[in-house]
Protein backbone atom coordinates (compact mmCIF):
# COMPACT_ATOMS: atom_id res chain seq x y z
CA UNK A 1 0.00 0.00 0.00
CA UNK A 2 1.75 3.13 -0.68
CA UNK A 3 0.09 6.94 -0.40
CA UNK A 4 0.91 10.42 -1.48
CA UNK A 5 1.84 13.25 0.15
CA UNK A 6 1.96 16.79 -0.78
CA UNK A 7 3.92 19.46 1.48
CA UNK A 8 3.73 22.74 1.64
CA UNK A 9 6.16 24.75 3.89
CA UNK A 10 6.31 28.69 4.30
CA UNK A 11 7.20 31.28 6.49
CA UNK A 12 4.49 33.89 5.96
CA UNK A 13 2.33 34.21 8.87
CA UNK A 14 -1.60 34.06 8.07
CA UNK A 15 -4.27 36.75 9.37
CA UNK A 16 -7.77 35.58 9.27
CA UNK A 17 -9.44 38.72 9.62
CA UNK A 18 -12.60 37.24 12.07
CA UNK A 19 -10.59 35.65 13.99
CA UNK A 20 -8.60 39.12 15.19
CA UNK A 21 -11.64 40.54 15.45
CA UNK A 22 -12.86 38.28 17.80
CA UNK A 23 -9.97 38.46 19.82
CA UNK A 24 -9.46 42.18 19.75
CA UNK A 25 -13.53 42.26 21.13
CA UNK A 26 -12.05 40.11 24.13
CA UNK A 27 -13.82 36.90 23.06
CA UNK A 28 -12.37 33.23 24.85
CA UNK A 29 -11.04 30.33 22.33
CA UNK A 30 -14.53 28.90 23.24
CA UNK A 31 -15.95 32.05 22.51
CA UNK A 32 -15.19 32.31 18.97
CA UNK A 33 -14.93 28.80 18.03
CA UNK A 34 -19.00 28.86 19.03
CA UNK A 35 -18.99 31.95 16.50
CA UNK A 36 -17.40 30.91 14.18
CA UNK A 37 -19.54 27.63 14.18
CA UNK A 38 -22.99 29.87 13.90
CA UNK A 39 -21.02 32.15 11.40
CA UNK A 40 -21.37 28.50 8.91
CA UNK A 41 -17.20 28.01 8.77
CA UNK A 42 -17.84 24.29 8.40
CA UNK A 43 -19.71 24.60 5.55
CA UNK A 44 -17.91 26.83 3.64
CA UNK A 45 -14.28 25.80 4.47
CA UNK A 46 -15.25 21.94 4.49
CA UNK A 47 -13.37 21.25 8.06
CA UNK A 48 -14.04 20.23 11.41
CA UNK A 49 -14.85 20.84 14.51
CA UNK A 50 -11.30 19.75 15.92
CA UNK A 51 -9.53 21.29 13.05
CA UNK A 52 -11.38 24.97 13.77
CA UNK A 53 -10.34 25.09 17.41
CA UNK A 54 -6.99 24.12 16.87
CA UNK A 55 -6.91 27.21 14.00
CA UNK A 56 -8.41 29.44 16.33
CA UNK A 57 -5.91 28.65 19.30
CA UNK A 58 -3.55 28.94 16.69
CA UNK A 59 -4.49 32.36 16.12
CA UNK A 60 -4.87 33.38 19.42
CA UNK A 61 -1.38 32.74 20.25
CA UNK A 62 0.05 34.21 17.21
CA UNK A 63 -2.01 37.57 18.54
CA UNK A 64 -0.58 36.92 21.66
CA UNK A 65 2.75 37.12 21.15
CA UNK A 66 2.16 40.11 18.20
CA UNK A 67 0.56 42.14 20.87
CA UNK A 68 3.88 43.31 22.53
CA UNK A 69 4.85 44.20 18.99
CA UNK A 70 1.62 46.52 18.43
CA UNK A 71 2.14 48.12 21.69
CA UNK A 72 5.14 50.04 19.58
CA UNK A 73 3.65 50.01 15.75
CA UNK A 74 6.76 51.04 14.29
CA UNK A 75 8.67 47.91 15.96
CA UNK A 76 6.39 45.24 14.31
CA UNK A 77 7.63 47.02 10.62
CA UNK A 78 11.19 46.45 12.04
CA UNK A 79 11.19 43.18 13.21
CA UNK A 80 12.01 39.93 11.53
CA UNK A 81 9.93 37.06 13.39
CA UNK A 82 6.64 37.08 12.17
CA UNK A 83 6.27 37.39 7.91
CA UNK A 84 3.45 39.96 7.64
CA UNK A 85 2.96 41.77 4.37
CA UNK A 86 3.03 45.44 4.77
CA UNK A 87 -0.40 45.74 4.21
CA UNK A 88 -1.45 43.11 6.64
CA UNK A 89 0.71 45.18 9.22
CA UNK A 90 -1.07 48.31 8.23
CA UNK A 91 -4.19 46.10 8.92
CA UNK A 92 -3.26 44.82 12.36
CA UNK A 93 -2.28 48.45 13.59
CA UNK A 94 -5.40 49.57 12.36
CA UNK A 95 -7.90 47.41 14.09
CA UNK A 96 -5.75 47.07 17.35
CA UNK A 97 -5.86 50.91 17.89
CA UNK A 98 -9.41 51.31 16.55
CA UNK A 99 -12.18 52.65 18.66
CA UNK A 100 -15.70 53.57 19.38
CA UNK A 101 -16.53 57.18 18.88
CA UNK A 102 -18.90 56.99 21.84
CA UNK A 103 -15.67 55.72 24.13
CA UNK A 104 -13.27 58.67 22.65
CA UNK A 105 -15.82 61.34 23.65
CA UNK A 106 -16.10 59.78 27.26
CA UNK A 107 -11.81 59.54 27.32
CA UNK A 108 -11.71 63.10 25.79
CA UNK A 109 -9.90 65.76 27.96
CA UNK A 110 -9.25 63.73 30.64
CA UNK A 111 -5.62 63.01 32.45
CA UNK A 112 -4.36 59.95 31.26
CA UNK A 113 -3.06 58.80 34.87
CA UNK A 114 -3.87 55.91 36.61
CA UNK A 115 -7.19 57.25 38.77
CA UNK A 116 -8.80 57.40 34.85
CA UNK A 117 -7.66 53.76 34.20
CA UNK A 118 -9.29 52.85 37.12
CA UNK A 119 -12.99 54.02 36.01
CA UNK A 120 -12.82 51.78 32.51
CA UNK A 121 -15.08 49.58 34.11
CA UNK A 122 -17.73 52.76 34.39
CA UNK A 123 -16.74 53.85 31.20
CA UNK A 124 -17.24 50.04 29.47
CA UNK A 125 -20.81 50.22 31.50
CA UNK A 126 -21.90 53.91 29.56
CA UNK A 127 -20.78 53.23 26.28
CA UNK A 128 -21.49 49.91 25.55
CA UNK A 129 -18.12 48.94 24.71
CA UNK A 130 -16.08 45.91 26.08
CA UNK A 131 -13.96 46.37 28.83
CA UNK A 132 -11.13 45.13 26.44
CA UNK A 133 -11.28 47.73 23.61
CA UNK A 134 -11.37 50.36 26.50
CA UNK A 135 -8.10 49.45 27.92
CA UNK A 136 -6.26 49.05 24.65
CA UNK A 137 -7.33 52.84 23.71
CA UNK A 138 -6.08 53.64 27.08
CA UNK A 139 -2.93 51.96 26.53
CA UNK A 140 -2.82 53.17 22.89
CA UNK A 141 -3.61 56.80 24.01
CA UNK A 142 -0.95 56.53 26.74
CA UNK A 143 1.72 54.66 24.37
CA UNK A 144 1.35 58.26 22.08
CA UNK A 145 1.23 60.33 24.72
CA UNK A 146 4.46 58.61 26.34
CA UNK A 147 6.19 58.95 22.87
CA UNK A 148 5.33 62.71 22.01
CA UNK A 149 6.57 63.81 25.83
CA UNK A 150 9.78 61.58 26.27
CA UNK A 151 11.23 61.79 22.73
CA UNK A 152 10.10 65.32 21.94
CA UNK A 153 8.56 63.67 18.60
CA UNK A 154 5.43 65.81 16.48
CA UNK A 155 2.21 64.83 17.75
CA UNK A 156 0.99 62.95 15.03
CA UNK A 157 0.05 58.93 15.16
CA UNK A 158 3.03 56.98 14.21
CA UNK A 159 2.81 53.73 11.66
CA UNK A 160 -0.89 54.63 10.07
CA UNK A 161 -2.21 54.65 13.87
CA UNK A 162 -5.85 56.80 13.14
CA UNK A 163 -5.31 60.46 12.89
CA UNK A 164 -7.80 60.83 15.68
CA UNK A 165 -4.90 59.75 17.89
CA UNK A 166 -3.08 62.81 17.98
CA UNK A 167 -6.94 65.18 18.18
CA UNK A 168 -7.24 63.07 21.36
CA UNK A 169 -3.59 63.67 22.94
CA UNK A 170 -4.01 67.04 22.19
CA UNK A 171 -6.84 67.49 24.05
CA UNK A 172 -5.28 65.50 27.42
CA UNK A 173 -2.01 67.17 27.33
CA UNK A 174 -3.53 70.53 27.06
CA UNK A 175 -6.56 69.44 29.65
CA UNK A 176 -9.68 71.19 28.02
CA UNK A 177 -12.87 70.98 29.50
CA UNK A 178 -15.21 68.85 27.74
CA UNK A 179 -17.44 67.16 29.63
CA UNK A 180 -20.02 70.14 30.86
CA UNK A 181 -23.55 70.21 30.47
CA UNK A 182 -22.96 73.11 27.51
CA UNK A 183 -21.04 70.96 25.48
CA UNK A 184 -22.60 67.38 25.19
CA UNK A 185 -24.38 68.48 22.07
CA UNK A 186 -20.47 68.23 20.52
CA UNK A 187 -19.46 64.85 19.13
CA UNK A 188 -16.17 63.72 19.06
CA UNK A 189 -15.79 64.17 15.68
CA UNK A 190 -16.57 68.15 16.51
CA UNK A 191 -13.52 68.34 18.55
CA UNK A 192 -11.50 65.86 16.96
CA UNK A 193 -12.20 68.56 13.48
CA UNK A 194 -11.01 71.72 15.84
CA UNK A 195 -7.75 69.74 17.16
CA UNK A 196 -6.48 69.46 14.20
CA UNK A 197 -7.78 72.61 13.36
CA UNK A 198 -5.75 74.24 16.28
CA UNK A 199 -2.37 72.29 15.87
CA UNK A 200 -2.35 73.00 12.21
CA UNK A 201 -2.79 77.18 12.84
CA UNK A 202 -1.16 77.32 16.23
CA UNK A 203 1.29 74.71 17.13
CA UNK A 204 4.69 74.90 17.30
CA UNK A 205 5.09 73.16 14.51
CA UNK A 206 2.45 75.19 12.34
CA UNK A 207 4.17 78.37 13.75
CA UNK A 208 7.81 77.30 12.94
CA UNK A 209 8.11 74.19 11.01
CA UNK A 210 11.69 74.05 11.01
CA UNK A 211 11.45 73.63 15.14
CA UNK A 212 12.22 70.60 17.12
CA UNK A 213 9.47 71.29 19.85
CA UNK A 214 6.22 69.07 19.06
CA UNK A 215 3.55 69.79 16.95
CA UNK A 216 0.77 69.38 20.04
CA UNK A 217 2.03 72.21 21.89
CA UNK A 218 0.57 75.67 22.50
CA UNK A 219 4.00 77.72 22.15
CA UNK A 220 3.49 80.09 25.19
CA UNK A 221 4.95 82.68 23.07
CA UNK A 222 1.77 82.61 20.34
CA UNK A 223 -0.43 82.43 23.28
CA UNK A 224 1.27 85.74 25.41
CA UNK A 225 1.25 87.34 21.69
CA UNK A 226 -2.38 86.80 21.29
CA UNK A 227 -2.76 89.81 23.85
CA UNK A 228 -2.12 92.27 21.77
CA UNK A 229 -5.16 91.40 19.06
CA UNK A 230 -7.05 92.89 22.47
CA UNK A 231 -6.52 96.93 20.70
CA UNK A 232 -9.54 95.45 18.55
CA UNK A 233 -11.83 95.77 21.33
CA UNK A 234 -10.13 98.61 23.62
CA UNK A 235 -9.41 101.14 21.42
CA UNK A 236 -12.63 102.70 20.31
CA UNK A 237 -11.83 103.93 16.92
CA UNK A 238 -10.66 100.87 16.13
CA UNK A 239 -13.98 98.71 17.17
CA UNK A 240 -16.32 101.21 15.49
CA UNK A 241 -14.08 100.92 12.40
CA UNK A 242 -13.84 97.06 12.63
CA UNK A 243 -17.87 97.26 12.79
CA UNK A 244 -18.33 99.82 10.22
CA UNK A 245 -16.39 97.49 7.70
CA UNK A 246 -17.88 94.64 8.34
CA UNK A 247 -21.24 95.95 8.99
CA UNK A 248 -21.02 97.48 5.19
CA UNK A 249 -19.79 94.38 3.58
CA UNK A 250 -22.70 92.45 5.18
CA UNK A 251 -25.68 94.76 4.15
CA UNK A 252 -27.59 93.15 2.67
CA UNK A 253 -26.54 89.67 2.37
CA UNK A 254 -26.97 88.12 5.80
CA UNK A 255 -30.28 87.18 7.35
CA UNK A 256 -30.22 88.89 11.06
CA UNK A 257 -28.00 91.98 9.60
CA UNK A 258 -30.07 93.49 12.42
CA UNK A 259 -29.10 91.65 15.18
CA UNK A 260 -25.42 91.85 13.65
CA UNK A 261 -25.01 95.12 13.96
CA UNK A 262 -26.71 95.49 17.34
CA UNK A 263 -24.31 93.00 19.28
CA UNK A 264 -21.37 93.39 17.28
CA UNK A 265 -19.01 94.88 19.57
CA UNK A 266 -20.61 91.89 22.39
CA UNK A 267 -19.72 89.55 19.72
CA UNK A 268 -16.28 90.77 18.95
CA UNK A 269 -15.07 91.50 22.49
CA UNK A 270 -15.90 87.55 22.78
CA UNK A 271 -14.09 86.40 20.04
CA UNK A 272 -11.11 88.37 20.69
CA UNK A 273 -11.13 88.13 24.48
CA UNK A 274 -11.39 84.24 24.33
CA UNK A 275 -7.52 84.64 22.83
CA UNK A 276 -6.52 86.73 25.19
CA UNK A 277 -6.86 84.76 28.26
CA UNK A 278 -5.42 81.48 27.05
CA UNK A 279 -2.15 82.63 28.68
CA UNK A 280 -3.89 80.99 31.77
CA UNK A 281 -4.33 77.36 32.33
CA UNK A 282 -7.95 77.69 33.51
CA UNK A 283 -9.32 79.98 30.44
CA UNK A 284 -7.01 77.60 28.37
CA UNK A 285 -9.54 74.88 29.85
CA UNK A 286 -12.78 76.83 29.51
CA UNK A 287 -12.06 77.33 25.83
CA UNK A 288 -14.66 75.71 24.56
CA UNK A 289 -17.13 76.48 27.32
CA UNK A 290 -15.92 80.09 26.31
CA UNK A 291 -17.22 79.41 22.47
CA UNK A 292 -20.16 77.81 23.13
CA UNK A 293 -21.27 80.76 25.53
CA UNK A 294 -20.23 83.86 24.29
CA UNK A 295 -20.17 82.84 20.81
CA UNK A 296 -22.22 80.02 19.95
CA UNK A 297 -25.64 80.30 22.18
CA UNK A 298 -25.95 84.18 21.26
CA UNK A 299 -25.84 83.65 17.65
CA UNK A 300 -28.67 80.59 18.35
CA UNK A 301 -31.10 83.15 20.34
CA UNK A 302 -30.57 85.49 17.46
CA UNK A 303 -31.73 83.01 14.99
CA UNK A 304 -28.06 82.69 13.13
CA UNK A 305 -28.14 80.53 9.79
CA UNK A 306 -24.76 78.92 9.58
CA UNK A 307 -24.36 80.27 6.51
CA UNK A 308 -24.61 83.36 8.18
CA UNK A 309 -22.08 83.11 10.88
CA UNK A 310 -19.88 81.78 7.76
CA UNK A 311 -20.05 84.95 6.19
CA UNK A 312 -19.64 86.90 9.21
CA UNK A 313 -16.28 85.21 10.17
CA UNK A 314 -15.38 86.00 6.82
CA UNK A 315 -15.74 89.68 6.90
CA UNK A 316 -14.78 89.81 10.45
CA UNK A 317 -11.17 88.44 9.89
CA UNK A 318 -10.60 90.09 6.96
CA UNK A 319 -11.67 94.04 8.02
CA UNK A 320 -9.13 94.53 9.86
CA UNK A 321 -6.57 94.52 6.74
CA UNK A 322 -8.43 98.24 6.22
CA UNK A 323 -7.78 99.80 9.98
CA UNK A 324 -4.75 101.85 9.51
CA UNK A 325 -2.54 101.80 12.72
CA UNK A 326 -3.67 97.72 13.46
CA UNK A 327 0.22 95.91 13.33
CA UNK A 328 -0.56 92.13 14.25
CA UNK A 329 -2.61 91.23 10.90
CA UNK A 330 -1.19 88.27 10.58
CA UNK A 331 -1.28 87.10 14.07
CA UNK A 332 -5.41 88.10 13.76
CA UNK A 333 -5.54 85.81 10.74
CA UNK A 334 -3.47 82.95 12.25
CA UNK A 335 -5.81 83.24 15.09
CA UNK A 336 -9.42 83.91 13.52
CA UNK A 337 -8.53 80.71 11.33
CA UNK A 338 -8.70 78.00 13.93
CA UNK A 339 -11.45 79.94 15.90
CA UNK A 340 -13.14 79.89 12.55
CA UNK A 341 -12.94 76.38 12.20
CA UNK A 342 -13.73 75.77 15.48
CA UNK A 343 -17.34 77.57 15.46
CA UNK A 344 -18.04 76.88 12.25
CA UNK A 345 -17.35 72.66 13.16
CA UNK A 346 -19.52 73.82 16.20
CA UNK A 347 -22.30 75.80 15.28
CA UNK A 348 -25.38 72.62 15.23
CA UNK A 349 -27.92 75.48 13.74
Amino acid sequence: MSSDLDVFVGNTTLIDEEVYRLWLDGHSVAEAVARRLRGGVLEREGTSVAVLQSDTRDHYRTFQMLERLLHAPPRLLQQLLFQIPPERQALLVQRYYAFDEALARELLGKKLSKGTKKELDEVSARTGVGIRSCRRLFGGLGGVLGVHLEAGTPLTPPFCLPRDYAAIVFFANSRFETGKRRLQFLTFGDFAACAQSMMGHWSQGALAPEAAEPDGDLPKSFLQDLKELKVLVTDKDLLDQHKSLVCSALRGKISVYNELEANFKALSRALVNVGGKLTHARDVRDFFVDLVEKVIEPCRSDKWSLGDLRLFLTQYTAAPRNLPGFRHQALWERYMAAITACLLRMYHD
